[in-house]
C-alpha cells in the first residue's frame, strides 16, 4: 500500500499513512431496542461474525426515528460488553467529553479496560446532539467552546490513568472522532492513536493531509495514527483503503440489528488482507 493518498486531481501527495491490515468495526446503535437482550444477543452474533471491534454510542435519546422510543446508556452497557465477549476489541463511537468529569471517565475507562483483559478503545469527540446536553442539564455552549473543553480534558485523562492503582492493562487506544482541521486534528495529533473521518473520499484525503500537517508541527509520525470511517459501498472501500484507511465500521440499528452487511464486510477483508 502506497503511503501517498489521491487528491481528485490525480496528484499524489504524502500523509504519513503505513499498511495496516484492513479491520472491520460494528456500530451497535443502541435506539429502539426495548429488550437489552436483542443488544447482548447482536454482541454475540458480531464477535461471532469475526468482526474486529463493537462499538456503540454516547447518547441518551434516539438520534433519529421516533424522538422519545427505547434507549439505553453507553459506559454501563460497556462495562457488559467486557464481560460478555472474549476476543474483540469494543468502545464508545464516541463517548461525549461533556457529560462526564474527565477524572472520572478515565477511572471508568480503566476499570473496564481491567475487565476485558485490555480491549476496550476510548472514543471521545467534543459531543455534537443539543438534546443530550438540555434534558440532562450540561451546557451546550459553542461549538468552539466544547472543543476547548476536549483540548482540556484529554490531558487531564492522561494524566489519571497514569495515577491510578492499578495502572490500565497497557496503552489504552484513543481514538477521536471528527474532522474540524484548526482544532480537532490538531488534537488527533496530539494524543490519538485512531482518527474516525467523516465524508467522501475528497474530503478523507485532504483531512490526511491536514492531519499529516499537524503532526509535523507535533513532532509525530502520523504513520502512527490509524484512519476509521464508516464503511462505503463495497465497489467504493478500496479507493479508501488506496488513501490509507484501514478500520471500517458498519452501522446497524436496533430492534433486529441485522449483521448480513457485516458479514459480507468480513469477507472483504479478508479478501483484501489474504
Amino acid at each position: 500500500m502506497s503511503n501517498k493518498g489521491l487528491h481528485a486531481n490525480g496528484k499524489y501527495w504524502h500523509t504519513g499513512v503505513m499498511e495496516r491490515p484492513i479491520r472491520i468495526g460494528v456500530q451497535i446503535q443502541p435506539q429502539h431496542s426495548p429488550d437489552y437482550a436483542l443488544i447482548r444477543d447482536a454482541v454475540v452474533r458480531i464477535e461471532d461474525s469475526g468482526a474486529d471491534v463493537v462499538f456503540n454510542w454516547d447518547h441518551f435519546f434516539p438520534l433519529y426515528g421516533e424522538k422519545d422510543g427505547p434507549h439505553f446508556e453507553c459506559w454501563t452497557m460497556l462495562a457488559a460488553w467486557a464481560e460478555q465477549t472474549e476476543n474483540i476489541q469494543f468502545g464508545p463511537l464516541v463517548t461525549c467529553n461533556g457529560y462526564r468529569n474527565p477524572d472520572l471517565l478515565a477511572d471508568m475507562a480503566r476499570t473496564v479496560d481491567h475487565i476485558s483483559g485490555g480491549r476496550l478503545i476510548f472514543g471521545i469527540g467534543s459531543g455534537w446532539f443539543q438534546r443530550d446536553y438540555d434534558e440532562y442539564g450540561f451546557d451546550f455552549g459553542t461549538k468552539g467552546s466544547r472543543l476547548n473543553l476536549l483540548a482540556e480534558y484529554l490531558p487531564r485523562i492522561e494524566r489519571r490513568w497514569a495515577a491510578l492503582n492499578p495502572q490500565p492493562t497497557g496503552k489504552i487506544p484513543v481514538l477521536i472522532g471528527g474532522g474540524g482541521v484548526k482544532k480537532t486534528l490538531k488534537l488527533v495529533a496530539r494524543h490519538a492513536d485512531i482518527w474516525h473521518s467523516f465524508g467522501d473520499l475528497d474530503t478523507f484525503v485532504y483531512k490526511s493531509q491536514v492531519l499529516a500537517e499537524h503532526c509535523a508541527r507535533e513532532d509525530r509520525n502520523p504513520a502512527h495514527i490509524e484512519r476509521s470511517i464508516e464503511l462505503p459501498a463495497l465497489n467504493e472501500a478500496q479507493e479508501f483503503v488506496n488513501a490509507g484507511a484501514s478500520l471500517f465500521t458498519v452501522p446497524i440499528n436496533g430492534p433486529d440489528y441485522d449483521t448480513s452487511r457485516v458479514v459480507e464486510a468480513v469477507r472483504w477483508r479478508d479478501s483484501i488482507n489474504g
